[in-house]
């Protein structure tokens, strides 16, 4: 055999035991069952502080990998009744009667706030205030115009502008509106007794925006807008925050005062196997843990430990 041969073997042979080297140590191959993955979808809402979470605790080789995929609250209740994931997010609670119908468990995970947010160029660098009445109003249609007597009065001093107010709403079903919409209700009779409270409600007037991020760029889009939004999603997309009046003082959305607050929900399957529910268990534990840091910081309230 000549050399040229004899180092071709050699070579192969080589080959062939770091093959068999990197299947024993590092689990490749195709019989090899990889990380334990976990999938989760659902309200915007809370989609920020998931998906940081999620990917905090998926840097570590030990631990599942976690995925969290923002369609809004209601796919994300329908995903899991369906059972094409492991859990979901939800900010419109489920009843008793139907988790147990569905054969779900459901536990508050986080807390938020949700601003309204304008977009008014020549008050961009002012304080403007409105109340929860007003702002119910404009969601009503009953106020229509930016410098309106009623906006003047609770912003002395502002140059209020001759601008026609563009509502805007989410279009699907959201968490964040029932939370919008149970504000408005408390505060309002008017939209107590003619809208309600619901992740889907008969918008008397404005436009549509898919999930937190379309709510967003519509406003950011249109001068005159008014949205609503999950306050991290405001602060990530730079918008204007209308401040909130509320017993004669203004209030500002990292304060303890701030009216517009929602818990969000975590909803599993009663059938989810053993293995993957201790997965999931174990994820959990370790956002409440390890996690508060990342809410604080993404302006969520965290659940104590």
């Amino acid at each position: 055999m000549n050399s040229r041969k004899i180092t071709e073997n050699i070579l192969s042979v080589s080959t062939a035991t770091l093959l068999i080297t990197g299947i024993a140590v590092f689990g490749f191959g195709c019989n090899s069952k990889g990380r334990q993955k976990i999938n989760g979808a659902g309200g915007s809402f809370p989609a920020p502080l998931y998906q940081s979470w999620c990917f905090d605790y998926s840097q570590d080789i030990s631990h599942p990998k976690v995925n969290y995929q923002s369609v809004g609250s209601s796919a994300g209740i329908s995903q899991i009744k369906a059972g094409t994931v492991d859990f979901a997010g939800t900010d419109a609670p489920l009843s008793e009667e139907d988790c147990e119908k569905s054969g779900l468990e459901q536990f508050h995970m986080v807390s938020g706030a949700v601003v309204p947010t304008v977009n008014l160029p020549s008050l961009a660098q002012s304080t403007f205030t409105l109340d929860g009445d007003t702002l119910a109003d404009i969601y009503l249609g009953k106020i229509e115009r930016w410098n309106d007597t009623r906006i003047a009065a609770l912003n002395p001093g502002l140059t209020l502008p001759d601008l026609k107010i563009t509502v805007v709403h989410r279009g699907d079903g959201s968490g964040t509106t029932h939370i919008f919409t149970t504000y408005l209700s408390s505060v309002s009779e008017a939209w107590k007794k003619d809208i309600g409270i619901g992740t889907l409600v008969k918008w008397p007037c404005g436009i549509a925006g898919q999930k937190n991020p379309g709510v967003c760029n519509n406003v950011s889009r249109i001068k005159g807008a008014i949205g609503y939004t999950e306050y991290t999603f405001a602060l990530e997309a730079k918008l204007q925050i209308a401040f909130l009046a509320v017993d004669g003082k203004t209030v500002k959305p990292d304060e303890a005062a701030w009216p517009i607050l929602g818990k969000t929900y975590i909803l599993t399957r009663k059938d989810t196997p053993a293995d993957k529910m201790s997965a999931m268990a174990d994820f959990f534990s370790w956002c409440k843990q390890y996690g508060g840091d990342t809410a604080r910081r993404l302006h969520y309230i965290p659940v104590s430990k």
